[in-house]
């Protein structure tokens, strides 16, 4: 008997229809792996979070470094993902890549709200470890580069709560989820470093409101001793990023894919429900 493809004349396709393979096999994919992150134990998601934030920091040094040394920041930005590319290629993670993956395997029930809560919890904190002490070495080692530390950061710590904040912070989440979604849409890991080359270079060249990366960009103009902003201004701006990317990346992109393939969440989630 022939599989239920679904037609025009459908909202949805059924239960059990595979009309389009390729957002089958990145759906699978997805649930697998999101799988994998939800039940990773506390040692290595801890050390996979630090790992991501050392990864940006080093993106960020050699951003400094171009724009100290070429007082461009576009081009600056064009050296940023080398950082992004030890993300991909170190299999390390940041709190904004926890979007799309781990929150369809939770809509699918191969997870619980409870995992995902504390997968963002602990990989937004040892983000952030990770990236002030790189942040720290890198204003102590490069002392050139402090200046455009304080300025850079000031730029972020001085957005406010507006809604030109708020929409820069929504399209960084959808820029990376959307990252996300693009490297999981392939096994070919020389796309999938083209995707993190390019996607990089859009949120780091628009200057859109990161809560990881532009926290240690904040992080490295504090620790030089000569910022206009202080602690609280970090956090508050920390607190609306992170608001904002969720909106994003939840919204804009997880919640849209998911629609492309709600015949696959109603099975996954029927299949769970009888285990």
């Amino acid at each position: 008997m022939a599989r239920p493809s679904g037609g025009s004349g459908d909202v949805v396709a059924p239960k059990g229809a595979r009309s389009e393979p390729a957002l089958e096999e990145a759906y699978e994919r997805l649930l697998d792996e999101g799988h994998e992150r939800l039940d990773r134990p506390l040692l290595p998601l801890l050390s996979t979070g630090l790992l991501g934030g050392v990864d940006v920091g080093i993106g960020v040094l050699i951003y400094l470094v171009v724009e100290a040394k070429t007082g461009n920041p576009l081009l600056a930005s064009m050296a940023f993902p080398i950082g992004f590319a030890a993300l991909l290629l170190a299999s390390s993670e940041l709190f904004t890549e926890n979007f799309l993956v781990p929150v369809t395997a939770v809509v699918a029930k191969v997870g619980t709200l409870t995992q995902l809560i504390r997968l963002w919890v602990v990989t937004l904190v040892a983000n952030l470890v990770a990236g002030l002490a790189m942040a720290a070495m890198t204003v102590v080692a490069l002392p050139e580069v402090r200046a455009v530390a304080v300025e850079a950061g000031s730029h972020y710590a001085h957005l406010g709560i507006s809604w030109r904040s708020f929409f820069l912070a929504v399209l960084a989440g959808a820029v990376i989820t959307l990252l996300t979604r693009m490297q999981h849409a392939t096994d070919n890991l020389g796309v999938r470093l083209v995707a993190a080359v390019l996607m990089s270079f859009v949120l780091v060249g628009a200057q859109l409101f990161h809560s990881v990366l532009d926290s240690i960009l904040m992080f490295a103009g504090l620790l030089t001793g000569d910022a206009d902003y202080g602690y609280l201004d970090w956090l508050q701006a920390l607190g609306w990023a992170t608001f904002g990317n969720l909106i994003g990346g939840l919204v804009l992109v997880t919640g849209i894919r998911l629609l492309r393939v709600p015949h696959r969440v109603a099975e996954s989630r029927a299949e769970n429900d009888d285990d």
